[in-house]
């Protein structure tokens, strides 16, 4: 990567970019200030300094006028003196420019107060200030021994701030290199970060998800650093659920096809007893109803992932819907010889009649299946005006405590053996169905007395 397509050159351009455009705008608003505000009040400060003068030199005409005013250009002013016949003189400092229309002269001799100062053409005020020309003064008329003469005076700049040049130029010498460094210390503080983000993130390119941005601060790149943190370990751990949900659906499809095909070989032999032949007939049909539910299941589950199911507002019977999905698992409650009791509140639900029926009959199909002989399923549902409220319990064997955490994980099995018939998607697809309505599922479960599944879905508006 080229320096100057860097964020660090970019933060430092467009920073010195915004000292600079400030730069020019405060001396723009500072010029308009000096020349509406300051220039008048410093016209009129010199004015007054140089009416005292010239009332001294009235009152008491000094024995030695040059002496006197020499004096007072020694400490600080420039000055020019002309009589009415013209004859001049300067004290102090010389003048850059001292050209003066000899009608203003004349006019001072004769009792006016020349402006020059206030006057004098709108320029920058660093230049306008600082100018060092006759026109850019103040003028006053004076008498001493009788005679008329005019004064102009303006302040001696070189030498009323020479030592100040020094200081403030140093002061902005100091201040710029002192602003430089700043800006490539914050620049460098704020790259930093975003550097080490860039690095953990090609790492994440190639599906290394160990990475770690070791970042303490709070600002927004803490932020970032946290969130991408979290999303390292999502991505992990959606990268694990991709690599078991591989490997579990090539097993759970690998195991029927085999046998499917293993029997189907028996089934061309002409040695066969008609009993066998029925007996590898009736497996080979459980083993595509099983991979048929598989098929069903995984059909679901990407649909609810890319919500395929629309919510439509259609009116479904809840009460009707479980009481049908009891009915149609009557023959298995009957194998098992179970007791099923049933506390069913009127509830109407706005939702996707499949996708609700799908739920109820995973939940009944879980209570059944891992049930104990002879044993008992509680099936109630309370009708509240914010939530519609569904439990059922069974006296099953239970999940252990540490089964828990996982069971809604897409082929989670407790049974790690695989003794018991399942493909591992029901309570994921319940879980999936439940959160599409903003509703909540909660388990709970004891080993040898059974479990709890409580769903609540928020009451159709």
């Amino acid at each position: 990567m080229k320096f100057y397509s860097t964020l660090y050159f970019k933060y430092i351009v467009v920073t010195l970019a915004i000292m600079f455009f400030s730069g020019v705008l405060a001396l723009l608003a500072t010029n308009t200030y000096y020349h509406r505000v300051i220039k008048e009040q410093n016209d009129a400060k010199n004015v007054a300094i140089m009416q005292e003068i010239v009332h001294y030199i009235s009152q008491n005409e000094p024995a030695n006028l040059e002496n006197y005013l020499q004096t007072i250009a020694n400490v600080g002013y420039q000055l020019y003196i002309v009589d009415g016949q013209g004859q001049e003189v300067f004290y102090g400092s010389e003048f850059r420019l001292t050209a003066l229309d000899e009608s203003v002269k004349q006019a001072v001799v004769e009792g006016e107060i020349y402006h020059g100062m206030r006057d004098y053409p709108r320029q920058l005020f660093i230049t306008g200030f600082f100018a060092n020309d006759l026109t850019n003064s103040v003028g006053v008329p004076f008498q001493y021994k009788g005679k008329n003469y005019a004064l102009f005076a303006r302040p001696d700049i070189r030498l009323l701030f020479n030592e100040m040049h020094s200081v403030l130029g140093n002061m902005m010498l100091i201040s710029l290199i002192a602003s430089l460094m700043a800006i490539l210390l914050a620049a460098w503080y704020l790259v930093k970060p975003i550097r080490a983000l860039t690095k953990a993130t090609k790492q994440v390119a190639k599906e290394n998800y160990d990475v770690a941005i070791d970042i303490t601060r709070t600002d927004e790149l803490g932020l970032l650093a946290k969130s991408f943190n979290k999303m390292a370990q999502d991505l992990k751990q959606q990268d694990e659920t991709r690599k078991s949900f591989i490997r579990n659906v090539s097993h759970d499809l690998q195991t029927p096809l085999q046998n499917i095909n293993g029997y189907a070989n028996l089934l061309k032999s002409r040695e066969l007893t008609d009993e066998n032949r029925l007996h590898y007939a009736d497996i080979i049909e459980a083993e595509t109803s099983r991979l048929s539910s598989l098929t069903k299941q995984l059909l679901l589950l990407n649909s609810l992932d890319q919500l395929a199911h629309k919510r439509r507002q259609t009116s479904v019977n809840i009460t009707e819907q479980i009481e049908r999905a009891v009915m149609k698992s009557q023959w298995m409650i009957a194998e098992k010889e179970l007791s099923i009791w049933l506390q069913l509140d009127e509830a109407i639900f706005d939702g996707d009649e499949t996708m609700l029926e799908n739920l109820w009959e995973n939940l009944i199909s879980n209570a059944i299946k891992y049930n104990r002989q002879g044993g008992e399923i509680h099936l109630t549902l309370q009708n509240g005006p914010s939530a519609m409220l569904v439990e059922i319990s069974d006296t099953g064997i239970g999940i252990g405590q540490e089964h828990l955490p996982h069971i809604f994980s897409r082929f989670y099995r407790v049974d790690k053996a695989r003794q018991t018939k399942g493909t591992g998607l029901g309570l994921a697809i319940v879980q999936e169905i439940v959160h599409f309505y903003d509703g909540q599922i909660a388990v709970s479960s004891e080993l040898n007395q059974g479990t709890t599944i409580t769903i609540s879905l928020p009451s159709s508006s």
